[in-house]
């Protein structure tokens, strides 16, 4: 009988997973950990830029912000799940989860982000392409194989206490950048038609375009029909400097310009035109990302810079 037992408990035994499958299991989830990671705790430490990306690969209005700290918690959560060996199939299946959700997403809207940056991974360009899918396709392997051969999951109660302390530091982080928006300082003045221009006196509107970008044009016909009253409007062209006055005559929008592009970047820092900072005093009120549907109208009026 006592050998019977002792043979019984030793089949119960899982057997052991050969060395190579387990080294391998750890390279990938070491890998695709500092990814993920890094992708995550970006989204979440620059929330509204993110977000601003998110537009940019089609993301509604409404649903990125939301989603570039959706996206951040769940990334830095399937990193953080990967590094730890009772975690690890978990964090495998759910970056696995994430890579099919992106695959889809953009497959789905291939015809119109083809060539266009994923927006995927901070510094790092990944055009919408042939190359996207192969790239995130070998990814989708890493995390099957550090799922697949790592052990079995366990501590959801541990696991819930990683994606809650996530949750606060995204909380807080986007907490951390309202409140420093509403506060950031312009410059004391810059250049306007080679004259200083103060931009501490009333209400300044500072909209940086692309002459050649065809949202900014949208943006800056609606603009143009705006009654703006004492405030005043300075453009400053992000590129092809020598098209500003064409652009102006051709979208209607009375404005001044300044290329002190670098200076007020120094202090407004945005991906991408068109952007637009509505100043009071020198003080940043709003910055605009999205033109579209009536919401700079709205946040322009609600501020009182436009009657």
């Amino acid at each position: 009988m006592p050998n019977s037992m002792a043979h019984l408990r030793e089949d119960s035994l899982p057997l052991e997973m050969p060395a190579w499958k387990s080294t391998a299991s750890l390279i990938c989830a070491v890998l695709l950990a500092l990814l993920f990671i890094i992708s995550g705790v970006w989204k979440i430490t620059d929330p509204i830029r993110a977000a601003t990306l998110m537009t940019q690969a089609l993301v509604p209005h409404a649903l990125s912000l939301p989603a570039a700290l959706g996206f951040g918690i769940g990334e830095t959560f399937a990193g953080v799940l990967l590094l730890a060996p009772r975690f690890r199939r978990w964090g495998a299946w759910l970056s696995a989860l994430m890579l099919v959700a992106f695959m889809a997403y953009f497959a789905v809207f291939y015809n119109r982000l083809r060539g266009a940056d994923c927006s995927c991974f901070p510094w790092v360009e990944r055009a919408v392409g042939p190359m996207f899918f192969i790239t995130d396709g070998l990814m989708l392997a890493m995390a099957l194989a550090a799922g697949w051969w790592a052990r079995p999951g366990r501590g959801v109660k541990q696991a819930l206490l990683v994606l809650a302390a996530v949750s606060v530091f995204a909380g807080a982080s986007l907490g951390i950048h309202t409140y420093r928006a509403q506060g950031i300082e312009a410059p004391l003045s810059i250049q306007v038609d080679g004259q200083p221009f103060p931009l501490h006196s009333g209400r300044v509107f500072l909209y940086f375009f692309d002459p050649e970008c065809l949202h900014c044009d949208l943006a800056a016909r609606e603009m143009s029909k705006y009654r703006w009253g004492d405030t005043r409007v300075v453009v400053i062209p992000t590129a092809q400097p020598q098209f500003t006055g064409q652009f102006l005559e051709s979208t209607g929008l009375r404005a001044l310009v300044s290329n002190d592009l670098e200076t007020l970047r120094k202090t407004f820092s945005f991906v991408s035109s068109p952007y637009a900072v509505a100043l009071e005093s020198g003080r940043q009120k709003a910055a605009i990302t999205h033109f579209e549907g009536g919401r700079m109208e709205r946040t322009l009026r609600e501020l009182g810079f436009i009657q």
